[in-house]
């Protein structure tokens, strides 16, 4: 398998991310910006979702194109991040133009993270700010773990983080995984250094540890104590720089949730809003098109798998955590 030069979302050619986060608060929130405006879908298959603007990400609606995508922390306070990135890409004059108007389009997904530690004690909702100064920390290379919306993230176990991967396929064309971790679940086999991803690792990216030689799936997957309702949940972004049509990206989101449920066990609970959005730049045409599609889809599920694997594996601990991270353990 062949992987992009950065092995990030930003290997799609066009595309950059920026993060913000508080390490007091223990939360923060991501951007990922296009160079022009991106053709994007969502999907969700999580039973407690927060989302902005993902309505008009329909087929059959009139805005086909997005400026901007977000993942924030915060639960239904970082759905406030959007509005930071909206205000910012107005004033640079980017946006969807009615008459004289600009309205910068920029859904948004949010993940719970108010019981990680942290001092959420503000007075007035910080996302706003942290949107705004992720949109000005945006570039080709970012960190990973706990940065941006990964910050305060959390899985059953252990922390969660902010994770990526990329792919290119034989036919030139490249897919790219953003996510911010922060599952019911479980990333790693029964409280051991294995991830659930492992089969899909390239280049020893999350530790090179391979598959533990004995599991249960079944009992990995029950919880030791019952989980919060809403408490959680994995928000993620699957880029390729194909040309798809609205429809045809809706179908590459949907096919992304695969990889989530190979990296997380249990996934897609009623305790998580989990989500995957899809972004097309439209810079590679298809040469087969049931066939690219086809090879589309099940890269966008080995990318989510590794991204998520990575996510977790590049987090660090803090002053305040409520778990461990993966490198305490077993680094």
């Amino acid at each position: 398998m062949k992987v992009g030069p950065r092995n990030l979302i930003t290997d799609v050619e066009g595309l950059i991310v920026g993060n913000a986060q508080d390490d007091k608060l223990k939360s923060g929130c991501t951007v990922l910006l296009g160079d022009k405006p991106f053709t994007a879908a969502v999907h969700v298959m999580g039973g407690a979702p927060g989302t902005r603007e993902t309505d008009l990400l329909a087929p059959d609606k009139l805005v086909q194109e997005v400026d901007a995508l977000v993942l924030s922390g915060g639960s239904a306070f970082g759905l406030d991040a959007a509005s930071g990135v909206c205000d910012g890409l107005r004033a640079a004059g980017r946006g969807f133009k009615v008459g004289d108007a600009i309205v910068p389009i920029v859904p948004g997904a949010i993940l719970f993270d108010l019981l990680n530690g942290g001092d959420k004690s503000w007075s007035e909702s910080p996302y706003k700010s942290l949107g705004a100064d992720a949109l000005k920390d945006a570039s080709q290379d970012f960190a990973l773990g706990t940065n941006g919306a990964g910050t305060g993230a959390t899985t059953r176990e252990l922390k969660g983080g902010l994770g990526s991967a990329s792919v290119v396929l034989d036919n030139g064309i490249t897919v790219g995984a953003l996510v911010a971790v922060n599952a019911v679940g479980s990333v790693i086999q029964q409280d051991q250094p294995y991830f659930w991803a492992a089969p899909f690792e390239v280049n020893g990216e999350f530790g090179d540890h391979g598959s533990a030689p004995k599991l249960d799936p079944l009992q990995s997957a029950q919880p030791a104590t019952p989980p919060t309702t809403g408490a959680n949940t994995t928000i993620a972004i699957i880029a390729t720089d194909a040309d798809l049509t609205q429809a045809q990206t809706q179908r590459l989101a949907v096919a992304a949730h695969d990889g989530m449920a190979r990296a997380i066990v249990p996934s897609h609970t009623p305790f998580d809003g989990d989500l995957v959005f899809a972004a097309a730049t439209g810079q590679k045409p298809l040469t087969d098109g049931s066939v690219d599609q086809l090879a589309l889809g099940d890269a966008a599920a080995m990318c989510l798998a590794r991204a998520i694997a990575r996510g977790v594996y590049e987090a660090k601990a803090a002053d305040g955590d409520t778990l461990p991270a993966w490198q305490d353990k077993w680094a």
